[in-house]
């Protein structure tokens, strides 16, 4: 069984280029509904204020989080972390106050192509033990191999423990790429009672996704990551059109999709309570 991680809104796509992408509370949880009712494990929330720009503040996400366990009771639900607008560790993790299941803890500093997301190994070590305080568990983004190395550092610090959710993003141009030698190697880096999850990045979304399927791994699937349907990158997407390919490629190489109970209330996500 396969977990689909849907991530629909992001730090980057804004409404002047990509019209659908969900900016505003109502919107994230209409998209997360249909998305949850089409079949997905697990979301990973990012918030937006009121001029669409990127927000770890905590009232912005209050109405996500309400709305979406509201309609979606027992989807599994990540808030982003993220580092790329806000270095203070305390601040971007205003959101955990909220009790998320989870929280994206990125294992390095990284830059993206016009911009760097910064995580001191101080901040991540801050990130990790708030994660862990407020009762929920980490998605482990991990980039390049020194992100894996990084990985079994905190879990040798006891700040991680098993089991493990770990996304493996692949395309970012200072990262591994969609390479089976890349994807090979960093899969030898990952402890053995984890859960990955393969994303794309750009045009590299659907060989990312593809790549996982055939591994029989998860996917993380949204217009986060990507914005265009197509490779040669002009027809500009919807969420909920990427999710449906993800269904039909499932269907195609006869990979079962976890459902949000089977990772959390009785399977896999659910040991992580134990």
């Amino acid at each position: 069984m396969i977990v689909i991680n849907f991530t629909p809104t992001g730090m980057i796509p804004m409404k002047e280029s990509v019209p659908s992408v969900p900016v505003s509370a109502i919107e994230i949880i209409e998209q997360v509904h249909e998305a949850y009712e089409l079949g997905i494990t697990m979301t990973h929330l990012h918030a937006r204020d009121e001029a669409g720009n990127p927000t770890s503040e905590v009232k912005y996400f209050s109405p996500i989080l309400e709305g979406v366990r509201k309609h979606c009771a027992d989807l599994v639900i990540c808030a982003s972390l993220s580092g790329r607008n806000v270095t203070d560790p305390v601040e971007r993790s205003e959101v955990l106050s909220l009790k998320p299941d989870m929280a994206s803890l990125t294992l390095s500093s990284l830059n993206f192509p016009q911009q760097a997301s910064i995580n001191s190994p101080s901040t991540i070590e801050v990130l990790a033990q708030r994660i862990s305080q407020y009762g929920a568990k980490a998605e482990l983004e991990v980039f390049d191999l020194g992100m894996a190395n990084y990985l079994h550092y905190l879990i040798r610090k006891g700040l991680i423990e098993a089991p493990f959710y770990v996304n493996v993003i692949l395309g970012n141009i200072a990262g591994a790429q969609v390479d089976f030698a890349d994807l090979a190697a960093l899969l030898a880096k990952i402890p053995g009672e984890s859960m990955v999850a393969l994303g794309g990045c750009g045009r590299f979304q659907l060989d990312a996704h593809l790549m996982a399927l055939s591994a029989g791994l998860g996917v993380r699937v949204g217009l986060e990551d990507n914005v265009f349907f197509d490779r040669p990158r002009k027809q500009v997407t919807s969420n909920i059109e990427l999710l449906k390919r993800i269904h039909q490629l499932a269907g195609l190489t006869e990979r079962t999709i976890m459902s949000p109970a089977e990772f959390g209330a009785k399977g896999f996500y659910n040991r992580f309570r134990d």
